[in-house]
Protein backbone atom coordinates (compact mmCIF):
# COMPACT_ATOMS: atom_id res chain seq x y z
CA UNK A 1 0.00 0.00 0.00
CA UNK A 2 1.68 3.53 -0.94
CA UNK A 3 1.81 5.75 1.97
CA UNK A 4 2.53 9.37 2.09
CA UNK A 5 5.35 11.10 3.48
CA UNK A 6 5.07 14.68 5.21
CA UNK A 7 8.30 17.28 5.00
CA UNK A 8 8.62 19.32 8.12
CA UNK A 9 10.73 22.23 9.31
CA UNK A 10 10.55 21.34 13.02
CA UNK A 11 9.63 18.93 16.01
CA UNK A 12 6.43 21.05 16.20
CA UNK A 13 5.26 20.02 12.60
CA UNK A 14 6.52 16.85 12.99
CA UNK A 15 3.88 16.06 15.40
CA UNK A 16 1.28 17.48 13.63
CA UNK A 17 1.87 15.31 10.72
CA UNK A 18 2.24 12.40 13.25
CA UNK A 19 -1.34 12.95 14.51
CA UNK A 20 -2.42 13.47 10.85
CA UNK A 21 -1.22 9.73 9.82
CA UNK A 22 2.05 10.65 8.13
CA UNK A 23 3.77 7.00 7.25
CA UNK A 24 7.31 8.95 7.22
CA UNK A 25 8.45 12.57 8.84
CA UNK A 26 11.03 14.51 6.45
CA UNK A 27 12.97 17.02 7.81
CA UNK A 28 13.66 19.64 5.51
CA UNK A 29 14.15 23.17 4.47
CA UNK A 30 11.61 24.51 2.13
CA UNK A 31 13.36 27.45 2.10
CA UNK A 32 17.02 26.39 0.95
CA UNK A 33 16.22 24.73 -2.30
CA UNK A 34 14.65 21.56 -3.47
CA UNK A 35 16.46 19.92 -0.90
CA UNK A 36 17.28 21.83 1.51
CA UNK A 37 19.00 20.64 4.68
CA UNK A 38 18.03 21.36 7.98
CA UNK A 39 20.56 22.28 11.07
CA UNK A 40 21.58 18.87 12.28
CA UNK A 41 20.20 19.72 16.17
CA UNK A 42 16.92 20.04 14.82
CA UNK A 43 16.63 17.07 12.98
CA UNK A 44 17.99 15.39 16.35
CA UNK A 45 15.12 17.18 17.80
CA UNK A 46 12.89 15.76 15.34
CA UNK A 47 14.20 12.42 15.53
CA UNK A 48 13.31 12.98 19.24
CA UNK A 49 9.95 13.91 18.81
CA UNK A 50 9.26 11.08 16.69
CA UNK A 51 10.30 8.84 19.07
CA UNK A 52 9.73 5.52 16.83
CA UNK A 53 6.44 6.60 15.67
CA UNK A 54 7.48 6.68 12.72
CA UNK A 55 10.74 5.97 9.54
CA UNK A 56 12.47 9.37 10.23
CA UNK A 57 14.19 10.62 6.40
CA UNK A 58 16.37 13.96 6.20
CA UNK A 59 17.58 15.29 3.08
CA UNK A 60 21.42 16.91 3.23
CA UNK A 61 20.87 20.52 1.30
CA UNK A 62 21.69 20.50 -2.64
CA UNK A 63 24.97 19.47 -4.46
CA UNK A 64 24.91 20.58 -7.84
CA UNK A 65 28.34 19.87 -8.59
CA UNK A 66 28.34 16.21 -6.70
CA UNK A 67 31.71 17.08 -5.54
CA UNK A 68 32.57 13.59 -3.66
CA UNK A 69 33.94 14.40 -0.47
CA UNK A 70 31.32 17.24 0.59
CA UNK A 71 28.56 15.31 -0.31
CA UNK A 72 29.85 12.02 1.51
CA UNK A 73 30.16 14.06 4.38
CA UNK A 74 27.37 15.52 4.47
CA UNK A 75 25.36 12.09 4.51
CA UNK A 76 27.40 10.90 7.13
CA UNK A 77 27.06 13.91 9.42
CA UNK A 78 22.78 13.49 8.68
CA UNK A 79 23.12 9.76 9.20
CA UNK A 80 24.62 10.37 12.38
CA UNK A 81 21.51 12.55 13.63
CA UNK A 82 19.55 9.13 13.62
CA UNK A 83 17.63 9.44 11.16
CA UNK A 84 16.01 6.30 9.45
CA UNK A 85 16.83 7.56 5.48
CA UNK A 86 19.10 10.04 4.55
CA UNK A 87 18.00 11.78 0.89
CA UNK A 88 20.70 12.87 -1.17
CA UNK A 89 19.63 14.73 -4.79
CA UNK A 90 21.29 13.32 -7.83
CA UNK A 91 22.27 16.44 -9.93
CA UNK A 92 23.31 15.92 -13.23
CA UNK A 93 27.08 16.73 -13.19
CA UNK A 94 30.35 15.43 -14.42
CA UNK A 95 31.45 14.14 -10.80
CA UNK A 96 27.95 12.36 -10.77
CA UNK A 97 29.36 8.71 -11.18
CA UNK A 98 32.40 9.59 -9.00
CA UNK A 99 29.99 10.66 -6.21
CA UNK A 100 27.83 7.99 -6.12
CA UNK A 101 31.07 5.34 -5.71
CA UNK A 102 32.11 7.78 -2.89
CA UNK A 103 28.86 7.18 -1.12
CA UNK A 104 28.67 3.58 -1.84
CA UNK A 105 31.03 2.31 1.13
CA UNK A 106 28.33 4.68 3.58
CA UNK A 107 25.57 2.27 2.26
CA UNK A 108 26.42 -0.23 5.30
CA UNK A 109 25.83 2.56 7.46
CA UNK A 110 22.97 4.58 6.44
CA UNK A 111 19.75 3.77 4.68
CA UNK A 112 20.40 6.07 1.44
CA UNK A 113 17.16 7.45 -0.80
CA UNK A 114 18.30 8.74 -4.62
CA UNK A 115 16.78 11.51 -5.27
CA UNK A 116 16.57 12.17 -9.08
CA UNK A 117 14.89 15.59 -11.02
CA UNK A 118 11.97 14.78 -12.95
CA UNK A 119 12.01 18.13 -14.40
CA UNK A 120 15.71 17.42 -15.47
CA UNK A 121 15.79 14.71 -17.76
CA UNK A 122 15.99 11.79 -15.17
CA UNK A 123 17.89 8.75 -15.90
CA UNK A 124 15.88 5.89 -14.85
CA UNK A 125 18.68 3.76 -15.08
CA UNK A 126 20.55 5.21 -12.36
CA UNK A 127 18.67 2.34 -10.30
CA UNK A 128 20.77 -0.44 -11.81
CA UNK A 129 24.02 1.19 -10.04
CA UNK A 130 22.24 2.51 -7.14
CA UNK A 131 21.03 -1.38 -6.30
CA UNK A 132 24.27 -2.36 -6.65
CA UNK A 133 26.00 0.22 -4.50
CA UNK A 134 23.81 -0.52 -1.32
CA UNK A 135 21.32 2.63 -1.66
CA UNK A 136 18.17 1.75 0.24
CA UNK A 137 16.02 3.43 -2.19
CA UNK A 138 15.18 6.07 -5.18
CA UNK A 139 12.28 8.77 -5.78
CA UNK A 140 11.57 11.57 -8.29
CA UNK A 141 11.65 14.77 -7.05
CA UNK A 142 11.15 18.08 -8.68
CA UNK A 143 14.52 20.67 -8.83
CA UNK A 144 12.16 23.89 -10.09
CA UNK A 145 9.49 24.11 -7.51
CA UNK A 146 7.85 27.05 -9.76
CA UNK A 147 7.51 25.04 -13.10
CA UNK A 148 5.06 23.02 -12.24
CA UNK A 149 4.04 19.49 -10.40
CA UNK A 150 5.20 16.01 -11.05
CA UNK A 151 2.80 15.20 -13.72
CA UNK A 152 3.75 18.24 -15.83
CA UNK A 153 6.93 17.21 -16.41
CA UNK A 154 6.37 13.08 -16.82
CA UNK A 155 3.67 10.67 -18.29
CA UNK A 156 1.95 8.52 -16.32
CA UNK A 157 3.23 5.60 -18.35
CA UNK A 158 6.91 6.75 -17.65
CA UNK A 159 6.59 7.02 -13.64
CA UNK A 160 4.85 3.55 -13.72
CA UNK A 161 8.12 2.52 -15.72
CA UNK A 162 10.04 4.25 -12.75
CA UNK A 163 7.91 2.48 -10.13
CA UNK A 164 8.66 -1.47 -11.29
CA UNK A 165 12.47 -0.58 -12.22
CA UNK A 166 12.93 0.33 -8.22
CA UNK A 167 10.77 -2.74 -7.48
CA UNK A 168 12.89 -5.36 -9.57
CA UNK A 169 16.13 -4.03 -7.98
CA UNK A 170 14.47 -4.00 -4.60
CA UNK A 171 14.48 -0.16 -4.31
CA UNK A 172 12.26 1.62 -2.16
CA UNK A 173 10.14 4.32 -4.29
CA UNK A 174 8.92 7.56 -3.70
CA UNK A 175 6.67 10.38 -6.04
CA UNK A 176 7.43 13.45 -4.83
CA UNK A 177 7.30 16.77 -6.69
CA UNK A 178 4.68 20.25 -5.71
CA UNK A 179 2.09 16.94 -5.22
CA UNK A 180 -1.50 17.78 -4.36
CA UNK A 181 -4.32 15.63 -2.76
CA UNK A 182 -5.92 15.45 -6.48
CA UNK A 183 -3.20 13.95 -7.97
CA UNK A 184 -3.16 10.94 -5.54
CA UNK A 185 -6.06 8.60 -6.70
CA UNK A 186 -3.51 9.03 -10.02
CA UNK A 187 -0.27 8.34 -8.84
CA UNK A 188 -1.62 5.49 -6.17
CA UNK A 189 -2.47 3.29 -8.07
CA UNK A 190 0.98 2.88 -9.56
CA UNK A 191 2.28 1.42 -6.65
CA UNK A 192 5.10 3.49 -5.21
CA UNK A 193 6.15 3.10 -1.73
CA UNK A 194 5.68 6.40 -0.84
CA UNK A 195 4.31 9.50 -2.24
CA UNK A 196 5.71 12.83 -1.05
CA UNK A 197 4.18 15.90 0.19
CA UNK A 198 5.06 19.70 1.56
CA UNK A 199 3.26 22.42 -0.01
CA UNK A 200 -0.32 20.25 0.10
CA UNK A 201 0.17 20.27 3.27
CA UNK A 202 0.59 23.66 3.60
CA UNK A 203 -1.84 27.07 3.88
CA UNK A 204 -2.65 28.23 0.24
CA UNK A 205 -0.27 25.32 -0.93
CA UNK A 206 2.93 27.24 -0.33
CA UNK A 207 5.86 25.06 0.81
CA UNK A 208 7.25 28.13 2.92
CA UNK A 209 4.31 28.80 5.03
CA UNK A 210 2.83 26.73 8.14
CA UNK A 211 1.26 23.55 7.78
CA UNK A 212 -2.72 23.48 7.47
CA UNK A 213 -4.62 21.21 9.69
CA UNK A 214 -7.43 20.84 7.05
CA UNK A 215 -5.03 20.33 3.90
CA UNK A 216 -3.30 17.69 5.87
CA UNK A 217 -6.12 16.03 6.46
CA UNK A 218 -7.24 15.94 2.72
CA UNK A 219 -4.09 14.23 1.92
CA UNK A 220 -3.70 11.44 4.76
CA UNK A 221 -7.94 10.89 3.53
CA UNK A 222 -6.97 10.65 0.01
CA UNK A 223 -4.71 8.09 1.06
CA UNK A 224 -7.10 5.90 3.10
CA UNK A 225 -9.74 5.99 0.13
CA UNK A 226 -7.37 4.55 -2.55
CA UNK A 227 -6.14 2.18 0.40
CA UNK A 228 -9.74 1.13 0.84
CA UNK A 229 -10.21 0.81 -3.28
CA UNK A 230 -7.00 -1.19 -3.17
CA UNK A 231 -8.38 -3.78 -0.79
CA UNK A 232 -11.86 -3.93 -2.55
CA UNK A 233 -10.02 -4.56 -5.41
CA UNK A 234 -7.46 -6.97 -3.89
CA UNK A 235 -10.86 -8.93 -1.97
CA UNK A 236 -12.30 -9.42 -5.99
CA UNK A 237 -9.23 -10.85 -7.62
Amino acid sequence: MTGWLASVTDADEALLVLAAGADIVDAKNPRAGALGALPLDTVRAIVNAVGGQAPVSATVGDFPNMEPHAVARAVDMMGATGVDFVKIGLFPAPALQDCLAALAPLCSQHRLVAVLFADRNPDIGLADRLAEYGFAGIMLDTLDKTAGGLLQHQPVARLARFVDHARQRGLISGLAGSLRATDIPILAPLGADYLGFRGALCRSHARTQSLDTEAMLAVSDAIVNMRGVSEQTMACV
